[in-house]
């Protein structure tokens, strides 16, 4: 169960295919370029019934207030406003987020003792991000 994770802070490590995987959301360049360079920080914690995934960099801070199952209403790092619903099966969250063109992006967090590891598809673009826990 995700419980065991809330509150560990997990910093980027490594990043595999992301900038291909922003050209395909409709990123522009300046923004990948700036989403390259970038090693955010993440966690999940918990505060009464809602869940809070949360996302700090140099770029920019980002903090999504959940309940699992239940669509949202959302805003992605490149500014996109989505609906997104987050679910939990065991240690994976994984989060579906619809933009308004009906582009559909899948992000699926797997957590461990010792990093996350977030696998992100939209079309047929696939990028895997590691982020290692921070003692």
């Amino acid at each position: 169960m995700v419980e065991a994770f809330l509150g560990k802070k997990y910093k980027l490590a490594t990043s595999e295919n992301f900038d291909e995987f922003m050209k395909a959301l409709g990123v522009g360049l300046v923004t990948r370029k700036m989403g390259a360079t970038v090693s955010p920080v993440i966690s999940l914690n918990k505060d009464g019934d809602d869940y809070v995934l949360t996302s700090h960099s140099t770029f920019k801070n980002m903090t999504s207030k959940f309940k699992p199952g239940i669509e949202f209403d959302d805003e992605t790092a490149d500014g996109r406003k989505v609906k997104s619903t987050i679910t939990f099966n065991g240690n994976v969250v994984t989060e579906v987020q619809k933009d308004a063109n009906g582009k559909v992006t899948t992000l699926e967090r797997t957590f461990t003792a010792s990093d996350v590891t977030i696998v992100c598809k939209v079309d047929d673009i696939v990028c895997t991000r590691v982020y290692k826990v921070q003692e």
